[in-house]
């Protein structure tokens, strides 16, 4: 396959998605498929911890103070808008790494995502920990 569209037998990317790749050749469209999942797959992360800093503000009122339920509720609206936005990079990054023949990069969200998991742990553990029986 060549990137020139206009050569015969054509294949190459024209418009916004020739800028969005910088060129390179079509990898197989297995890696493509499989970067496209992973991309699924951080995208309904972030959904889950959408959802889950809304439950916390909209369903804990009685079981956590005010200020407690905020800083859970922020933590994992701040994590889920993170993780969604940079599953896009990650999957760009992947995806131009592949045509160029490049090494992957590394997935810099998974070390986000574990540290804003153990910090909404953490936070939770001392919440058990401190509250009256």
């Amino acid at each position: 396959m060549t990137d020139d569209p206009d050569a015969p037998g054509g294949g190459g990317r024209s418009g916004f998605s020739a800028r969005l790749l910088r060129g390179g050749s079509e990898p197989d469209p297995r890696f493509t498929l499989a970067n496209e999942r992973t991309f699924l797959a951080w995208i309904r992360t972030s959904l889950a911890l959408l959802a889950g800093g809304v439950a916390v503000e909209a369903f804990m009122a009685d079981l956590f103070g005010s200020e407690l339920r905020k800083t859970i509720a922020v933590l994992l609206l701040v994590l889920a808008l993170v993780i969604g936005g940079g599953s896009f990079f990650r999957w760009l990054n992947v995806e131009r790494a592949m045509r160029h023949k490049t090494p992957l990069p590394l997935p810099w969200i998974a070390p986000i995502l574990a540290v804003g998991g153990a910090l909404v742990a953490a936070t939770m553990v001392v919440f058990v920990v401190v509250r009256p029986a």
